[in-house]
């Protein structure tokens, strides 16, 4: 069952997450999600649509446009489509307790070298394109190591095209591509910690 470990972490009568299941979205075109996630410790979650589940790794310091900057992505459980959009508080408490922003979406699509994406990501190298209201152009993800517990880190670059920059677009661009908020406006709204999530805020956008 792809969604088996994303389901048994997650008690669906408490958490406002999507219980979800594997299934074909009805567009043509590859989704791809970034949530912002101010939980135990702040993190970006990056997540691509495939084979009908999101692929999912955790981003500590998020995206970087700058092609010199290899940001560590920690490899997580598979979630479902329905989970990209998906901006609210999980309950503290609750496995990843804490409030979650969609930070930017869009499509994706593998670069013509690597098509095959279910190899790639055996083989430990996925480069793709991506088409989101703040990341665009191209990307490649690769695994450095697999641990003893069966955990895989890779890396997320930017590649040198007319998107690179040397511009922090986390700073930048803090607010939501779903309802144009900050981490504090959703804490609030959902009935969250408010300081817990301002902590993830610009100090200018507090």
């Amino acid at each position: 069952m792809p969604l088996a470990t994303y389901q048994a972490k997650r008690d669906f009568k408490i958490t406002p997450e999507p219980r979800g299941s594997a299934r074909k979205s009805a567009h043509p075109e590859l989704s791809f999600v970034i949530q912002k996630h101010q939980a135990s410790h702040l993190h970006y979650d990056f997540r691509l649509e495939w084979d009908g589940v999101l692929v999912s790794w955790a981003v500590p310091k998020g995206p970087s446009l700058d092609p010199s900057v290899k940001r560590l992505a920690m490899a997580v459980e598979d979630h479902p489509l329905e989970y990209g959009g998906f901006e609210g508080v999980i309950p503290e408490g609750e496995y990843g307790g804490g409030t979650v922003m969609v930070w930017d979406r869009g499509t994706w699509e593998p670069e013509p070298e690597t098509p095959d994406v279910a190899a790639a990501l055996r083989k430990g190298e996925l480069k793709f394109r991506l088409k989101g209201a703040k990341l665009k152009g191209s990307w490649v993800l690769v695994r450095t190591k697999v641990g003893s517990d069966g955990k895989a880190s890779w890396l997320l670059i930017k590649h040198r095209d007319r998107y690179a920059s040397d511009t922090d677009i986390a700073s930048a661009k803090p607010r939501s591509v779903l309802s144009r908020r900050l981490m504090a406006g959703i804490a609030s709204a959902a009935g969250g910690n408010v300081e817990k999530a301002m902590k993830a805020d610009p100090p200018k956008e507090k």
